[in-house]
This record gives structure tokens, C-alpha cells and sequence, in this order.
């Protein structure tokens, strides 16, 4: 059991990846693993907490590579804000398909498709027992969704961002590369920036530790990872002051 389970999270922060919804898929949602995310937050919502998820749009288009391919960084990071929107759009109706109302707000107005954000109505649907997400990252180009989620977890006071990710937790190196990497239970925030520990950008290891916010970093690959997390169990590395 981790570290953090005497502590109650009512309010909390989810951060997914785009590449954590294609599943097996080389690109784009896969219907199943989409599914299973969907419930997995239902769940956590049904169990009292307030949950906000902001999520990635690597499965369609990541800026940083598109700038590699020669498209200007501020447009290849505004295409790939547009990718995190439709995320937020497929996310929204499967957590609906699963009986628990969901609302995506986007950082880039585009009122035909979803509401725009602002705290106060994202505040407005997490009192209502909303699963809110917040997509189109921080609405401005050269920052990640990473420090879009631990913005967001300010604005909204919330106790704890939860980093979903491919492994258990933070590691000296990558475990799927490296057979001798080890798992950290714990670090502070400074620990993670002065070891460049790859699983969030320095910035937002920064804005998170400027404003004291846990960092939980798990395994989406399970069924019920997250409800498991928020309840204290599964394996973890919790990032604190």
C-alpha cells in the first residue's frame, strides 16, 4: 500500500496521455481501452471525489514533432491543442455511455463544440459531481498538457495531480530499457528536477512544488487504477513537498 493512503483526495487532477487512449492502436482511440478509462473515472467520480482530467493529444499530433517536421512550433503546439480536444469530445461521451455526466471545457473557445474554460465553471461542475476536462492544454503554444494539468490543479485547489502513465511510478531510468532502473516510492519536488526524471517537464515540477501540489504517478494499464490510487492502493511514487 503507498505512502499516501491515510490521506483523503476529494478534489483531484488526472492527467492523461493521448497514447494512454490508443491502446494497442499505432494511432488514434481505441474503442476498448477508451472504455475502460472512461469507467475507471466514472468510478472515482461515483465514489465522491471531484475528478478533473486534462488530457494529451499525442495519438493524433504532438507539437514538439511537428515542429520537427519543419511546421512552425507555436502552429504545430496550436494543431496539437486541436488534438487534445477531440480527446476531450471522445472522453466526454464515453464517460456519459457509463452514467456519470461529463463536461469538456476547452482552453481554446470553440463554442460550437464544447464550452469554453474558466474556473468558475469548471468549480461549477465538479460541485455537481461533473467529471470535467479540461482540454486544449493551457491555450497557449510552448507548454505541455503536464504543466496544463498542475495549472489547472492551482486554479482549482485541487489536493492532488494524478500522472497516468505506462509504468508503476517513477524510475531512475526507463524500466522497459533498463533492467537495473529502480522505483522510487517517494521524492520531493526538487529531487525530480535535479535528477531530470523524464515523467513530467521541469516546469511542471516547478509550478507543482511553487504551489505545494502532491504529484501521484501510476500505471494506467490496469482496470480500476485509478479508483485504486485515490483509495491508497496499487503501486505508486507520490512527488511532495
Amino acid at each position: 500500500m503507498s505512502d499516501h493512503a491515510s490521506k483523503r483526495y476529494k478534489r483531484v487532477v488526472v492527467k492523461l496521455s493521448g497514447e494512454a487512449l490508443q491502446g494497442s492502436q499505432p494511432y488514434g482511440l481505441d474503442a476498448t481501452t477508451l472504455e475502460r478509462i472512461a469507467k475507471d473515472l466514472a468510478t472515482a467520480s461515483e465514489n465522491g471525489h471531484e475528478v478533473a482530467v486534462v488530457v494529451g493529444g499525442g495519438n493524433f499530433f504532438r507539437g514538439i514533432k511537428g515542429a520537427d517536421t519543419g511546421i512552425e512550433r507555436a502552429r504545430a503546439d496550436s494543431i496539437g491543442m486541436l488534438a487534445t480536444v477531440m480527446n476531450g469530445l471522445a472522453l466526454e461521451q464515453a464517460i456519459e455511455m457509463q452514467g456519470r455526466p461529463a463536461r469538456c471545457l476547452s482552453a481554446v473557445p470553440m463554442p460550437s463544440l464544447c464550452e469554453s474554460f474558466s474556473r468558475r465553471a469548471a468549480l461549477h461542475h465538479l460541485a455537481k459531481g461533473r467529471v470535467m476536462i479540461a482540454a486544449g492544454g493551457t491555450g497557449n503554444p510552448f507548454f505541455t498538457t503536464d504543466t496544463g494539468a498542475v495549472l489547472r490543479a492551482a486554479e482549482l485547489s485541487a489536493d492532488a495531480v494524478l500522472k497516468a502513465t505506462q509504468v508503476d511510478g517513477v524510475y531512475t531510468a526507463d524500466p522497459k530499457r533498463d533492467p537495473a532502473a529502480k522505483r522510487y516510492e517517494r521524492l520531493t519536488h526538487d529531487e525530480a528536477i535535479a535528477q531530470n526524471l523524464a515523467v513530467m517537464d521541469t516546469a511542471a515540477f516547478a509550478l507543482a512544488r511553487e504551489n505545494r501540489i502532491p504529484i501521484i504517478v501510476f500505471s494506467i494499464g490496469e482496470p480500476g487504477a485509478i479508483a485504486s490510487v485515490l483509495a491508497g492502493g496499487g503501486r505508486s511514487t507520490l512527488v511532495a513537498p
